[in-house]
Protein backbone atom coordinates (compact mmCIF):
# COMPACT_ATOMS: atom_id res chain seq x y z
CA UNK A 1 0.00 0.00 0.00
CA UNK A 2 1.41 3.50 -0.99
CA UNK A 3 2.50 6.22 1.64
CA UNK A 4 -0.19 8.88 1.75
CA UNK A 5 1.60 12.40 1.51
CA UNK A 6 1.30 14.71 4.27
CA UNK A 7 -1.34 17.54 3.26
CA UNK A 8 0.14 21.41 2.54
CA UNK A 9 0.01 23.22 5.88
CA UNK A 10 -1.62 26.65 5.38
CA UNK A 11 -0.56 29.21 8.11
CA UNK A 12 -3.12 32.09 8.60
CA UNK A 13 -3.29 35.58 9.17
CA UNK A 14 0.30 36.10 9.03
CA UNK A 15 1.44 39.90 9.68
CA UNK A 16 5.07 40.35 8.41
CA UNK A 17 7.01 42.88 10.24
CA UNK A 18 10.73 43.00 8.88
CA UNK A 19 13.65 41.62 6.56
CA UNK A 20 15.63 38.68 6.65
CA UNK A 21 18.54 36.96 4.17
CA UNK A 22 17.62 36.02 1.24
CA UNK A 23 15.44 38.71 0.53
CA UNK A 24 12.48 36.96 3.33
CA UNK A 25 10.04 38.65 4.88
CA UNK A 26 9.10 37.44 8.61
CA UNK A 27 6.67 37.98 10.74
CA UNK A 28 4.34 35.71 13.07
CA UNK A 29 1.71 33.58 12.95
CA UNK A 30 -1.48 33.92 15.45
CA UNK A 31 0.29 31.75 17.96
CA UNK A 32 3.40 33.53 18.03
CA UNK A 33 5.63 31.42 16.08
CA UNK A 34 8.20 32.40 13.94
CA UNK A 35 6.84 32.52 9.94
CA UNK A 36 9.57 33.39 7.10
CA UNK A 37 7.96 34.20 3.90
CA UNK A 38 9.41 34.58 0.10
CA UNK A 39 8.13 36.79 -2.33
CA UNK A 40 6.45 39.44 0.18
CA UNK A 41 7.05 42.46 2.07
CA UNK A 42 7.22 43.49 5.73
CA UNK A 43 3.69 45.00 6.12
CA UNK A 44 1.41 42.43 3.92
CA UNK A 45 -1.24 40.34 5.75
CA UNK A 46 -1.85 36.62 4.04
CA UNK A 47 -1.72 33.50 4.44
CA UNK A 48 1.05 31.18 4.39
CA UNK A 49 1.70 27.94 2.51
CA UNK A 50 4.40 25.99 4.30
CA UNK A 51 7.00 24.52 2.21
CA UNK A 52 9.57 23.57 5.32
CA UNK A 53 10.49 23.75 8.98
CA UNK A 54 13.87 24.20 10.29
CA UNK A 55 14.43 23.82 14.70
CA UNK A 56 10.43 24.92 14.82
CA UNK A 57 10.58 28.15 12.60
CA UNK A 58 8.35 27.74 9.59
CA UNK A 59 9.28 28.60 5.90
CA UNK A 60 6.74 29.45 3.55
CA UNK A 61 5.60 31.61 0.04
CA UNK A 62 1.92 33.46 -0.06
CA UNK A 63 -1.26 31.51 -0.29
CA UNK A 64 -3.71 33.98 -0.37
CA UNK A 65 -3.04 38.06 0.57
CA UNK A 66 -5.42 39.58 2.56
CA UNK A 67 -4.07 42.90 3.18
CA UNK A 68 -0.72 44.39 1.11
CA UNK A 69 1.71 46.48 2.57
CA UNK A 70 1.53 50.58 2.43
CA UNK A 71 5.01 50.22 1.85
CA UNK A 72 4.77 48.47 -1.60
CA UNK A 73 6.24 50.02 -4.63
CA UNK A 74 6.83 48.87 -8.45
CA UNK A 75 9.91 47.24 -9.00
CA UNK A 76 11.96 49.21 -11.51
CA UNK A 77 13.32 45.99 -13.56
CA UNK A 78 11.67 43.77 -15.45
CA UNK A 79 13.46 40.70 -14.19
CA UNK A 80 12.65 41.59 -10.92
CA UNK A 81 11.82 38.37 -9.11
CA UNK A 82 13.54 36.27 -12.20
CA UNK A 83 16.98 37.12 -11.44
CA UNK A 84 17.53 36.55 -7.87
CA UNK A 85 19.04 40.39 -7.26
CA UNK A 86 17.55 43.27 -6.04
CA UNK A 87 14.95 41.41 -3.29
CA UNK A 88 13.77 44.52 -2.09
CA UNK A 89 12.95 46.42 -5.41
CA UNK A 90 9.39 46.30 -4.33
CA UNK A 91 9.44 47.80 -1.00
CA UNK A 92 10.10 51.39 -0.87
CA UNK A 93 13.46 52.82 0.15
CA UNK A 94 12.73 54.31 3.59
CA UNK A 95 11.13 51.31 4.87
CA UNK A 96 14.67 49.36 3.44
CA UNK A 97 16.47 51.62 5.62
CA UNK A 98 13.83 51.31 8.42
CA UNK A 99 14.21 47.79 8.72
CA UNK A 100 17.69 47.57 7.97
CA UNK A 101 18.49 49.79 11.06
CA UNK A 102 16.12 47.91 13.18
CA UNK A 103 18.38 44.74 12.32
CA UNK A 104 21.57 46.23 13.64
CA UNK A 105 19.64 47.65 16.71
CA UNK A 106 18.13 43.95 17.35
CA UNK A 107 21.36 42.29 16.40
CA UNK A 108 23.43 44.59 19.80
CA UNK A 109 20.43 44.28 21.87
CA UNK A 110 19.55 40.35 21.51
CA UNK A 111 22.81 38.88 20.11
CA UNK A 112 25.39 41.63 21.92
CA UNK A 113 22.96 42.22 24.86
CA UNK A 114 24.92 45.49 25.18
CA UNK A 115 24.24 48.76 25.97
CA UNK A 116 25.07 51.99 23.13
CA UNK A 117 25.46 55.59 24.49
CA UNK A 118 24.48 57.04 20.82
CA UNK A 119 22.90 55.05 18.07
CA UNK A 120 22.96 57.04 14.88
CA UNK A 121 20.38 57.22 12.07
CA UNK A 122 21.22 55.06 9.31
CA UNK A 123 23.30 56.72 6.43
CA UNK A 124 21.26 55.59 3.36
CA UNK A 125 22.77 55.84 -0.17
CA UNK A 126 22.42 58.51 -1.90
CA UNK A 127 21.98 56.22 -5.18
CA UNK A 128 19.67 53.69 -5.14
CA UNK A 129 19.99 52.74 -8.80
CA UNK A 130 23.25 51.85 -10.84
CA UNK A 131 25.30 52.38 -7.28
CA UNK A 132 27.24 48.84 -8.15
CA UNK A 133 31.11 49.31 -9.85
CA UNK A 134 31.36 45.58 -10.71
CA UNK A 135 29.17 43.09 -12.13
CA UNK A 136 29.92 39.36 -13.37
CA UNK A 137 27.58 37.82 -15.54
CA UNK A 138 27.49 34.11 -16.93
CA UNK A 139 27.51 33.21 -20.63
CA UNK A 140 25.31 29.74 -21.82
CA UNK A 141 24.21 27.98 -24.44
CA UNK A 142 21.03 27.38 -22.47
CA UNK A 143 18.25 30.10 -21.44
CA UNK A 144 16.18 29.80 -18.32
CA UNK A 145 12.65 29.43 -19.29
CA UNK A 146 9.47 30.32 -17.03
CA UNK A 147 6.60 28.20 -16.66
CA UNK A 148 4.39 30.46 -19.31
CA UNK A 149 7.69 30.20 -22.00
CA UNK A 150 7.93 25.83 -21.14
CA UNK A 151 4.08 25.88 -21.57
CA UNK A 152 4.43 27.96 -25.18
CA UNK A 153 6.96 25.59 -26.43
CA UNK A 154 9.96 28.08 -26.62
CA UNK A 155 13.20 26.65 -26.92
CA UNK A 156 15.89 27.09 -24.21
CA UNK A 157 19.24 26.25 -26.50
CA UNK A 158 20.00 29.61 -26.90
CA UNK A 159 23.10 31.69 -26.56
CA UNK A 160 22.90 34.43 -23.93
CA UNK A 161 24.56 36.66 -21.44
CA UNK A 162 22.95 37.12 -17.90
CA UNK A 163 22.57 35.89 -14.50
CA UNK A 164 22.06 32.28 -13.02
CA UNK A 165 18.78 31.49 -11.38
CA UNK A 166 19.29 30.86 -7.92
CA UNK A 167 19.30 26.96 -7.59
CA UNK A 168 19.93 27.00 -11.49
CA UNK A 169 23.17 26.02 -12.07
CA UNK A 170 23.39 24.75 -15.93
CA UNK A 171 20.50 27.71 -17.32
CA UNK A 172 20.96 31.76 -17.87
CA UNK A 173 18.61 34.13 -17.39
CA UNK A 174 19.24 36.34 -20.19
CA UNK A 175 19.28 40.24 -18.88
CA UNK A 176 18.23 43.07 -20.84
CA UNK A 177 19.18 45.61 -18.79
CA UNK A 178 20.48 45.89 -15.23
CA UNK A 179 19.82 48.74 -12.96
CA UNK A 180 22.39 48.06 -10.81
CA UNK A 181 25.88 49.40 -12.86
CA UNK A 182 25.56 52.07 -15.38
CA UNK A 183 26.76 52.62 -18.70
CA UNK A 184 28.41 51.44 -20.35
CA UNK A 185 27.57 47.93 -18.64
CA UNK A 186 24.28 47.11 -20.37
CA UNK A 187 25.76 48.28 -23.66
CA UNK A 188 28.72 46.04 -23.02
CA UNK A 189 27.07 43.08 -21.99
CA UNK A 190 24.23 42.55 -24.84
CA UNK A 191 27.29 44.49 -27.31
CA UNK A 192 29.50 41.44 -26.90
CA UNK A 193 26.78 38.82 -26.60
CA UNK A 194 25.81 39.95 -29.98
CA UNK A 195 29.01 40.21 -31.61
CA UNK A 196 29.80 36.35 -29.95
CA UNK A 197 27.01 35.57 -31.99
CA UNK A 198 27.51 37.11 -35.20
CA UNK A 199 31.17 35.61 -34.97
CA UNK A 200 30.42 32.13 -34.19
CA UNK A 201 31.74 32.26 -30.51
CA UNK A 202 30.47 28.81 -29.19
CA UNK A 203 29.00 29.80 -25.92
CA UNK A 204 30.04 27.76 -22.83
CA UNK A 205 27.61 24.97 -22.37
CA UNK A 206 27.62 23.68 -18.15
CA UNK A 207 26.02 20.68 -18.82
CA UNK A 208 28.93 18.91 -20.98
CA UNK A 209 31.53 21.45 -20.38
CA UNK A 210 31.75 22.48 -23.45
CA UNK A 211 31.91 25.90 -25.78
CA UNK A 212 34.12 28.79 -25.09
CA UNK A 213 32.63 31.89 -24.23
CA UNK A 214 31.98 31.59 -20.30
CA UNK A 215 32.27 34.76 -18.35
CA UNK A 216 32.07 37.90 -18.23
CA UNK A 217 33.01 40.83 -15.88
CA UNK A 218 32.67 44.65 -15.80
CA UNK A 219 33.94 46.86 -13.80
CA UNK A 220 33.42 50.41 -13.82
CA UNK A 221 35.59 53.94 -12.21
CA UNK A 222 34.35 56.82 -11.64
CA UNK A 223 37.14 57.97 -13.76
CA UNK A 224 35.49 57.32 -16.50
CA UNK A 225 37.97 54.02 -17.11
CA UNK A 226 36.12 50.68 -17.62
CA UNK A 227 37.97 47.12 -17.62
CA UNK A 228 36.12 43.70 -19.08
CA UNK A 229 37.54 40.33 -18.35
CA UNK A 230 36.26 37.57 -20.40
CA UNK A 231 36.40 33.89 -19.49
CA UNK A 232 37.17 31.16 -22.18
CA UNK A 233 36.60 27.51 -21.17
CA UNK A 234 39.85 26.67 -23.00
CA UNK A 235 42.97 27.92 -24.61
CA UNK A 236 41.68 28.10 -28.16
CA UNK A 237 43.74 31.16 -29.64
CA UNK A 238 42.62 30.87 -32.69
CA UNK A 239 38.93 31.60 -32.18
CA UNK A 240 40.08 33.94 -28.73
CA UNK A 241 42.52 36.03 -30.33
CA UNK A 242 40.21 37.41 -33.25
CA UNK A 243 37.88 37.96 -30.80
CA UNK A 244 38.62 40.00 -28.67
CA UNK A 245 40.80 41.98 -31.28
CA UNK A 246 36.94 42.50 -32.45
CA UNK A 247 36.00 43.48 -29.06
CA UNK A 248 38.24 46.02 -28.33
CA UNK A 249 37.46 47.85 -32.50
CA UNK A 250 33.65 48.03 -31.42
CA UNK A 251 33.90 49.18 -27.86
CA UNK A 252 36.26 51.57 -27.51
CA UNK A 253 35.05 52.96 -23.78
CA UNK A 254 36.72 49.53 -22.86
CA UNK A 255 40.03 51.19 -21.12
CA UNK A 256 41.31 47.17 -20.35
CA UNK A 257 40.24 44.44 -21.51
CA UNK A 258 41.66 41.13 -20.01
CA UNK A 259 41.15 37.13 -20.39
CA UNK A 260 41.80 34.20 -18.34
CA UNK A 261 41.15 30.33 -19.34
CA UNK A 262 38.73 28.39 -16.79
CA UNK A 263 38.63 25.12 -17.64
CA UNK A 264 37.08 24.06 -13.91
CA UNK A 265 34.20 22.87 -13.04
CA UNK A 266 33.08 26.00 -11.03
CA UNK A 267 33.80 29.60 -12.13
CA UNK A 268 35.76 31.02 -9.61
CA UNK A 269 38.15 32.88 -11.24
CA UNK A 270 40.65 34.64 -8.44
CA UNK A 271 43.03 31.60 -8.74
CA UNK A 272 43.23 31.93 -12.43
CA UNK A 273 46.28 33.60 -14.33
CA UNK A 274 44.79 36.73 -16.02
CA UNK A 275 46.14 37.79 -19.49
CA UNK A 276 45.86 41.71 -20.70
CA UNK A 277 44.62 41.79 -23.94
CA UNK A 278 44.29 45.84 -24.22
CA UNK A 279 45.30 49.11 -22.14
CA UNK A 280 46.82 49.09 -18.78
CA UNK A 281 45.66 45.61 -17.21
CA UNK A 282 44.10 47.65 -14.56
CA UNK A 283 41.48 50.55 -13.46
CA UNK A 284 41.85 53.61 -11.54
CA UNK A 285 39.37 54.91 -8.60
CA UNK A 286 39.29 57.64 -6.09
CA UNK A 287 37.97 57.89 -3.11
CA UNK A 288 38.73 61.33 -1.19
CA UNK A 289 41.91 62.14 -1.98
CA UNK A 290 43.66 58.84 -2.54
CA UNK A 291 43.94 56.85 -6.00
CA UNK A 292 43.57 53.49 -6.28
CA UNK A 293 44.97 50.99 -8.91
CA UNK A 294 42.41 47.89 -9.41
CA UNK A 295 43.05 45.30 -11.34
CA UNK A 296 41.22 42.18 -12.31
CA UNK A 297 41.37 40.60 -8.91
CA UNK A 298 41.72 43.53 -6.55
CA UNK A 299 38.95 43.57 -3.68
CA UNK A 300 37.04 47.04 -3.51
CA UNK A 301 33.79 48.03 -2.61
CA UNK A 302 31.79 47.55 -5.16
CA UNK A 303 29.09 51.06 -4.10
CA UNK A 304 32.05 53.42 -4.37
CA UNK A 305 29.97 56.62 -3.78
CA UNK A 306 28.87 54.79 -0.52
CA UNK A 307 32.48 53.58 0.74
CA UNK A 308 33.55 57.05 0.83
CA UNK A 309 30.83 57.87 2.64
CA UNK A 310 31.28 54.55 5.05
CA UNK A 311 35.04 55.81 5.63
CA UNK A 312 34.06 59.20 6.47
CA UNK A 313 31.90 57.56 9.35
CA UNK A 314 34.63 55.46 10.15
CA UNK A 315 37.35 58.44 10.34
CA UNK A 316 34.84 60.82 12.37
CA UNK A 317 34.29 58.06 14.92
CA UNK A 318 38.03 57.39 14.71
CA UNK A 319 38.59 61.38 15.74
CA UNK A 320 42.26 61.52 14.76
CA UNK A 321 44.28 64.34 15.50
CA UNK A 322 47.84 63.70 13.65
CA UNK A 323 49.44 62.04 16.40
CA UNK A 324 48.16 58.58 16.83
CA UNK A 325 49.70 55.06 15.97
CA UNK A 326 46.64 52.98 14.43
CA UNK A 327 46.22 49.77 13.65
CA UNK A 328 43.81 48.69 10.31
CA UNK A 329 42.88 45.07 10.95
CA UNK A 330 41.70 42.71 7.69
CA UNK A 331 43.17 45.85 5.84
CA UNK A 332 42.10 44.38 2.53
CA UNK A 333 44.06 46.72 0.13
CA UNK A 334 44.63 49.28 2.09
CA UNK A 335 41.57 51.21 1.81
CA UNK A 336 40.51 52.27 5.22
CA UNK A 337 44.23 52.16 6.01
CA UNK A 338 45.55 54.57 2.97
CA UNK A 339 42.03 56.96 3.61
CA UNK A 340 42.98 58.04 7.10
CA UNK A 341 46.73 57.74 6.85
CA UNK A 342 47.12 61.54 6.12
CA UNK A 343 45.29 61.82 9.96
CA UNK A 344 47.56 60.10 11.82
CA UNK A 345 51.28 59.36 12.38
CA UNK A 346 51.94 56.11 11.26
CA UNK A 347 49.43 53.04 10.71
CA UNK A 348 49.82 49.09 9.91
CA UNK A 349 47.79 47.15 7.89
CA UNK A 350 47.06 43.10 8.32
CA UNK A 351 45.40 41.13 5.78
CA UNK A 352 45.67 37.90 4.67
CA UNK A 353 45.64 37.59 0.73
CA UNK A 354 49.15 38.48 0.15
CA UNK A 355 47.66 39.45 -3.57
CA UNK A 356 45.38 42.16 -1.43
CA UNK A 357 48.80 43.50 0.51
CA UNK A 358 50.39 43.97 -3.09
CA UNK A 359 47.77 45.70 -4.01
CA UNK A 360 47.92 47.84 -0.84
CA UNK A 361 51.92 48.28 -1.16
CA UNK A 362 51.37 49.79 -5.28
CA UNK A 363 48.11 52.15 -3.93
CA UNK A 364 50.75 53.55 -1.18
CA UNK A 365 53.33 54.22 -3.25
CA UNK A 366 51.11 55.55 -6.25
CA UNK A 367 49.90 58.22 -4.00
CA UNK A 368 53.27 58.85 -2.05
CA UNK A 369 51.95 57.52 1.15
CA UNK A 370 54.92 56.50 3.39
CA UNK A 371 53.52 56.14 6.83
CA UNK A 372 51.54 52.84 5.99
CA UNK A 373 53.27 49.98 6.72
CA UNK A 374 51.32 46.33 5.34
CA UNK A 375 51.68 43.04 6.86
CA UNK A 376 49.89 39.38 4.92
CA UNK A 377 49.32 37.24 6.82
CA UNK A 378 46.44 35.89 9.25
CA UNK A 379 44.96 38.48 11.81
CA UNK A 380 45.00 35.85 14.53
CA UNK A 381 49.00 34.60 13.85
CA UNK A 382 50.18 38.26 12.92
CA UNK A 383 48.92 40.58 15.51
CA UNK A 384 50.86 39.16 19.04
CA UNK A 385 52.47 41.24 21.63
CA UNK A 386 55.74 40.72 19.79
CA UNK A 387 54.27 42.82 16.64
CA UNK A 388 52.71 45.48 19.02
CA UNK A 389 56.33 45.52 20.83
CA UNK A 390 57.67 46.21 17.16
CA UNK A 391 54.85 48.47 15.57
CA UNK A 392 54.36 50.29 19.49
CA UNK A 393 50.81 50.29 21.38
CA UNK A 394 47.98 51.45 19.00
CA UNK A 395 46.17 54.47 19.81
CA UNK A 396 43.50 53.15 17.53
CA UNK A 397 42.79 50.05 16.26
CA UNK A 398 40.11 49.90 13.53
CA UNK A 399 39.05 46.12 12.15
CA UNK A 400 36.89 45.52 9.06
CA UNK A 401 36.36 41.77 9.19
CA UNK A 402 34.66 38.86 6.73
CA UNK A 403 31.43 38.08 7.68
CA UNK A 404 32.46 35.30 9.57
CA UNK A 405 33.54 38.32 12.34
CA UNK A 406 36.69 37.85 14.22
CA UNK A 407 38.33 34.90 15.47
CA UNK A 408 38.05 33.93 19.26
CA UNK A 409 42.07 34.43 19.40
CA UNK A 410 41.99 37.62 17.67
CA UNK A 411 39.22 39.43 20.32
CA UNK A 412 41.25 38.29 23.42
CA UNK A 413 44.67 40.31 21.83
CA UNK A 414 42.26 43.04 21.88
CA UNK A 415 41.72 42.79 24.77
CA UNK A 416 45.08 42.32 26.05
CA UNK A 417 46.14 45.28 23.72
CA UNK A 418 43.69 47.51 25.35
CA UNK A 419 43.70 50.40 22.96
CA UNK A 420 41.87 53.31 24.32
CA UNK A 421 39.94 53.46 20.83
CA UNK A 422 38.30 50.74 18.41
CA UNK A 423 36.78 51.32 15.44
CA UNK A 424 34.79 48.37 14.47
CA UNK A 425 33.08 48.46 10.51
CA UNK A 426 31.31 45.40 10.26
CA UNK A 427 29.10 43.97 6.52
CA UNK A 428 26.98 41.60 8.97
CA UNK A 429 25.38 42.67 12.28
CA UNK A 430 25.14 39.52 14.01
CA UNK A 431 28.58 38.37 14.19
CA UNK A 432 29.32 42.33 14.94
CA UNK A 433 26.74 41.85 17.89
CA UNK A 434 29.19 38.71 19.17
CA UNK A 435 32.26 40.52 18.99
CA UNK A 436 31.15 43.18 20.83
CA UNK A 437 29.86 41.09 23.23
CA UNK A 438 33.81 39.51 23.18
CA UNK A 439 35.11 43.20 24.17
CA UNK A 440 32.53 44.08 26.24
CA UNK A 441 34.35 43.19 29.77
CA UNK A 442 36.97 46.05 28.87
CA UNK A 443 35.15 48.32 26.20
CA UNK A 444 32.26 50.45 25.99
CA UNK A 445 30.26 50.60 22.92
CA UNK A 446 29.78 54.63 22.61
CA UNK A 447 28.39 55.14 19.35
CA UNK A 448 26.77 52.81 16.12
CA UNK A 449 26.15 53.97 12.80
CA UNK A 450 24.22 51.66 10.20
CA UNK A 451 25.22 52.48 6.52
CA UNK A 452 23.08 51.21 3.52
CA UNK A 453 25.73 49.89 0.82
CA UNK A 454 23.40 48.26 -1.24
CA UNK A 455 20.22 49.28 -1.59
CA UNK A 456 17.35 46.46 -2.75
CA UNK A 457 19.34 44.13 -1.05
CA UNK A 458 19.52 42.73 2.47
CA UNK A 459 23.02 43.55 3.13
CA UNK A 460 23.90 45.99 5.78
CA UNK A 461 27.75 47.39 7.42
CA UNK A 462 27.67 49.11 10.78
CA UNK A 463 30.25 51.12 12.33
CA UNK A 464 30.68 51.23 16.19
CA UNK A 465 32.99 53.10 18.39
CA UNK A 466 34.70 51.45 21.14
CA UNK A 467 36.64 53.40 23.76
CA UNK A 468 38.69 51.41 27.12
CA UNK A 469 36.84 51.16 30.19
Amino acid sequence: MGRSRNKPVVVPNVTLTGIADKGMAVGRDEQGKVVFVEGAVPGDVLDVLVIKKKKGVQFGVPHAMRQLSADRVEPLCAHFGVCGGCKWQNLAYPAQLRHKEKIVADALRHIGRIEVAQFDPILGAEHTEYYRNKLEFGCANRRWLSREEIASGADMMDEVVGFHRPGVYDKILPIDHCWLQAEPSNTLRNGIAALAREMGMPFFDMREQTGLLRQLLIRTSSLGETMVILAFHNDDAKRINPFLDAVVARFPMITTLVYCINPKLNEFLLDLEMRAWHGKGYIEERLGKVRFIIGPKSFFQTNTSQAERLYEVTAEFAGLTGAENVYDLYTGIGSIALYVADRCRQVVGIEEIAAAIDDARANAALNGIENATFYAGDVKNILTPEFALRHGKPDLLITDPPRAGMHPDVVRMLLELQAPRMVYVSCNPATQARDLQGLNERYAVKRVRPVDMFPHTSHIESVALLELR
